[in-house]
C-alpha cells in the first residue's frame, strides 16, 4: 500500500456556511487521515502567489479577491490514491454539474464559489502543501 499526501482548502464560501464540520466528517469518512489542519486568512497577494498558475486566466483576479475575503481552512491529507479520491469527493468545478453525495452538490453556490480546493497532481499537491504547511508541521 502506498500512501498519498494531497492538500485542500475549504474556501471562504463554505466557511461562512458553517461547512467545515460537515466537510471534515466526509473526509474521515471516505478514508482520508488529516495530517495537518489549520484555519487561517490569507491576503491578495498570498492568494495570487497561491493561484500564480492561473495568473493568465480571465477569472484570476476574482478567484484571488475571494479566496482573500475571509477565513479558509488548509488542509493536508493522506491516504491511497489521496488526489484522485479527493477530486472525486470535491465533485466538478461546477456545482450544477457535480454528482449527488459530493462537497460541491452539498456546498458550493456556483463555479466561483465552489466550497473546496483540492491538488489536481502529485507535484501540485506537494508546492501546496509546502505553501500552507512546515514540514513540522505535519502528523507523521
Amino acid at each position: 500500500m502506498t500512501l498519498q499526501r494531497t492538500f485542500t482548502i475549504i474556501k471562504p464560501d463554505a466557511v461562512k456556511k458553517h461547512a467545515i464540520g460537515d466537510i471534515i466528517e466526509q473526509f474521515e469518512k471516505n478514508g482520508f487521515r488529516i495530517l495537518a489542519m489549520k484555519m487561517l486568512e490569507i491576503s491578495k497577494h498570498q492568494a495570487e502567489q497561491f493561484y500564480a498558475v492561473h495568473v493568465n486566466r480571465p477569472f484570476f483576479s476574482s478567484l484571488t479577491d475571494f479566496m482573500s475575503s475571509g477565513p479558509i481552512v488548509a488542509l493536508a491529507l493522506e491516504k491511497e490514491n489521496a488526489i484522485a479520491d479527493l477530486r472525486k469527493l470535491m465533485g466538478a468545478t461546477n456545482p450544477a454539474q457535480a454528482e449527488e453525495g459530493t462537497i460541491r452538490k452539498k456546498w458550493a453556490t456556483n463555479i466561483e464559489y465552489n466550497a473546496i480546493h483540492g491538488s489536481d497532481a502529485e507535484d501540485t499537491a506537494r508546492f501546496e502543501l509546502s505553501f500552507f504547511f512546515a514540514g513540522y508541521e505535519l502528523a507523521i
